[in-house]
């Protein structure tokens, strides 16, 4: 359970007696939005919303998951973001929006490119205007940034690659931060001046208004679960994916992150291979341009080498010809791509461990 200071009490996690890690990494997309509905959103094993509900917090907890099911970044990447770090910039097709990931708060300390879903980012504004606004609001009438010991008002950021955070803490001392190198804990102290006073630069706050710490969302998670598991599978003894499909699905944040590398090497192969109707020599020359579907990944996820990302991440598919898996795909036209391709993800939860998908029956919920 989490507290709404923000600090996690421990619960049991309800897991299969038997389950291993290698089998609770990936959820198809259809799985994924079943575990936001009836876990987040207090639907009904129906997928109708209960009447009465009230989920705490559930405008930011609906938002941080889906931005890291649809970017692949790692929890404290995006539990560490600060209100101007919400990708703005939309690519061409206005499916993605383009963000970077400060080095201080990546593992491999270096800088990266990072792309979240447009509907996300709308999610993550809708969330500041709203939730997140009343919080501060409340925060600001209690006056509880006046009690905060140390606070470095931001004054200015500048543009370009090497942003630079200009600030000036309470005693009136002016200071500068490369945003590449301010720390978790530093980021937790930048405020900006509102219209009633300082408000926290820090994206996700708890309930008091104040900075939502990385290792928190682990106890969000864990109710999720539990949550699912009670409503999706009470009684139905041990979970177990069968043929794929799971009753209740389970997931952490990295989970958001190996399933994203899963979606994603689905889809480019499905656009290279389908959609783009590539011939072999024409996909030989695009990959030797732009490299394949692996490589793509592997700068998505940011890993260092390929083999991390193979082995680790996408251990379930490796092995697969997803070409053949593809073939009898249908084409996007004007939908979203992750509803035709419900049936591919639904092949290889089937043909791959690890992977859980629902049961057709409970795609429309």
């Amino acid at each position: 359970m989490v507290h709404h200071s923000g600090a996690v009490a421990r619960v049991p996690v309800q897991r299969a007696k038997d389950a291993r890690s290698s089998n609770v990494h990936w959820l198809t997309p259809r799985a994924f939005r079943r575990w936001v509905d009836v876990g987040l959103r207090g639907h009904t094993p129906e997928g109708l919303p209960v009447v009465g509900w009230v989920g705490r917090l559930e405008e930011r907890n609906v938002a941080f998951a889906r931005l890291l099911y649809g970017s692949g970044l790692r929890r404290a990447e995006g539990a560490s973001l600060l209100t101007f770090e919400v990708p703005r910039l939309c690519l061409e097709s206005g499916r993605y929006l383009v963000g970077r990931v400060a080095a201080e708060v990546t593992r491999s300390k270096k800088p990266r490119t990072f792309y979240a879903p447009t509907d996300v980012v709308g999610q993550i504004e809708s969330y500041c205007e709203s939730g997140r606004a009343r919080a501060i609001r409340a925060a600001q009438g209690a006056g509880r940034y006046d009690r905060i010991a140390e606070m470095r008002l931001v004054v200015r950021v500048t543009d370009g690659l090497r942003r630079v955070v200009h600030w000036c803490d309470r005693d009136g001392v002016r200071g500068q931060t490369e945003l590449n190198a301010a720390s978790v804990s530093e980021r937790m102290i930048f405020y900006t001046e509102g219209r009633a006073g300082p408000e926290p630069l820090w994206l996700w706050l708890n309930e008091q208004g104040l900075p939502f710490l990385p290792h928190s969302w682990e106890g969000v998670f864990s109710a999720v679960n539990e949550r699912c598991r009670m409503v999706l599978a009470i009684g139905q003894g041990e979970l177990q994916l069968v043929r794929g499909v799971v009753a209740a699905p389970y997931l952490t944040p990295h989970g958001c992150r190996h399933s994203f590398a899963l979606y994603m090497l689905v889809i480019l192969h499905y656009l290279m291979d389908e959609r783009f109707g590539l011939t072999p020599a024409e996909r030989r020359d695009y990959r030797l341009l732009y490299g394949d579907a692996w490589g793509m990944v592997q700068m998505l996820l940011g890993h260092a080498n390929r083999e991390t990302t193979v082995e680790h991440y996408l251990a379930p598919v490796a092995d697969l010809q997803l070409r053949s898996l593809l073939a009898t795909a249908p084409t996007a036209h004007a939908a979203p791509l992750a509803g035709p391709l419900d049936g591919v993800f639904a092949r290889l939860a089937r043909e791959a461990e690890g992977i859980q998908d629902i049961d057709e029956r409970m795609a429309a919920s």
